[in-house]
């Protein structure tokens, strides 16, 4: 019995060592990336650029060492930040309350060095819920039960981590920006999902809207990956409006997820 136990610990301790190794690779890709980024300029009508990746790093650092450390069966790639989402929590979909509850991560929030007035970064004490996060945190609970069970077969990682306002705080995404941004940008960022993938092995990488599907076949290609498509639960899809969470299951029943 004494055996048993001292080969039972020895196991746990092995696999809490390689889950720490495994968030310590993955939070080394964010860091390079974030790094990276800081070179790159974006003109108007950008007016700001937030990386939750450098002043929210406690949070995204949280959510990798608790949910991020071993493979996954299926990685769920995001667009880039939504300004009460990422940007307020360093997670991506990272709805406040569903990051506090439905994951169990909270985490000392910094600010971004040049705020807009009408988008402050206020971490998890902002009140303002994000619907995208919302919804896909609500499907995670009412498919897989518990963030445990959805973290043992899945992660979630954003293709992107700036989020871009313009003047009047508008979001604006990184497929509207021009060319010449975009081909430096999308360049660091592919370079950094292929090295996510290396690391969490993912049977499958599924992008959330079509955008982050056709990000990851870029990224990707050569790869032994299948690549499918979520639809995105922005509100500001009408499609989403009408019943993305029953259109979610079916694509991820027929995925096998």
């Amino acid at each position: 019995m004494k055996r048993e136990a001292a080969s039972a610990g020895s196991v746990g301790r092995a696999r809490a060592r390689r889950d720490a190794r495994g968030a310590a690779r993955l939070l080394a890709v964010g860091d390079a990336l974030s790094r990276q980024l800081a070179g790159l300029r974006f003109g108007p009508p950008v007016t700001h650029v937030y990386d939750p990746l450098a002043y929210a790093r406690e949070g995204w650092r949280a959510y990798l060492e608790r949910h991020g450390g071993g493979r996954s069966e299926v990685l769920l790639l995001g667009m880039n930040p939504g300004p009460f989402g990422m940007a307020q929590t360093g997670v991506p979909f990272g709805d406040v309350a569903s990051v506090r509850g439905f994951l169990g991560v909270e985490a000392a929030i910094g600010r971004p060095a040049r705020e807009h007035p009408r988008r402050p970064v206020k971490g998890f004490a902002c009140a303002r819920p994000e619907v995208s996060g919302r919804r896909f945190w609500a499907l995670a609970a009412e498919r897989f039960g518990s963030a445990e069970a959805f973290f043992a077969r899945c992660l979630v990682w954003n293709y992107c981590p700036l989020l871009f306002l313009e003047a009047s705080g508008r979001n604006r995404t990184p497929d509207r920006l021009p060319a010449a941004e975009r081909a430096e940008l999308f360049a660091a960022c592919d370079a950094a999902l292929r090295e996510a993938a290396r690391a969490l092995c993912p049977r499958v990488v599924v992008g959330v809207g079509r955008f982050a599907e056709a990000r990851a076949r870029a990224a990707l290609a050569g790869l032994d990956v299948r690549v499918a498509a979520l639809p995105h639960p922005s509100p500001a899809s009408p499609a989403a409006n009408r019943g993305w969470s029953a259109a979610a299951r079916r694509i991820l029943d027929d995925l096998g997820c």
